[in-house]
């Protein structure tokens, strides 16, 4: 079961690369292209999956804090929803530069949670291995 879980997180992470990537690519004129449209779904999509994976099987011994992932989640709908909207705009020729920022921006942001956000018992657990050392 690892070996799905390890699949989903190497999908997740090429959608976080598409959505992010593409969002880079926009910058000069700040309209939706496939790549971020598919990045944003294949991010939310994926995630879940990768959650619900880890929580339901006991073997892979993930223990997810899960403000982080609430907030992660909340984040990434509202991603899909900006990119959707601004989507839908430019098939009727109505530019939505704003919306594809804030996307970008929400993205990128999604990306600095899941890296810098650490949880509580991994400090926890590093103050226990420094009393123990401290010990000997």
């Amino acid at each position: 079961m690892s070996f799905l879980y390890n699949i989903f997180v190497l999908i997740h992470l090429l959608g976080m690369a598409a959505l992010v990537g593409g969002y880079l690519v926009v910058l000069p004129n700040l309209r939706v292209n496939d790549v971020m449209l598919w990045g944003a779904r294949i991010q939310l999509l994926s995630g879940v999956i990768v959650m619900g994976i880890g929580e339901a099987v006991s073997s892979l011994d993930k223990d997810y804090d899960m403000a982080k992932i609430g907030i992660k989640l909340v984040i990434s709908v509202i991603v899909v929803a900006l990119v959707e909207i601004a989507r839908a705009g430019q098939s009727r020729d109505e530019a939505k530069p704003n919306l594809v920022h804030a996307a970008g921006a929400l993205a990128i942001i999604n990306v600095v949670i899941a890296v810098l956000w650490t949880s509580s018992t991994e400090v926890v657990d590093e103050a226990l291995v420094e009393s123990m050392i401290q010990l000997r």
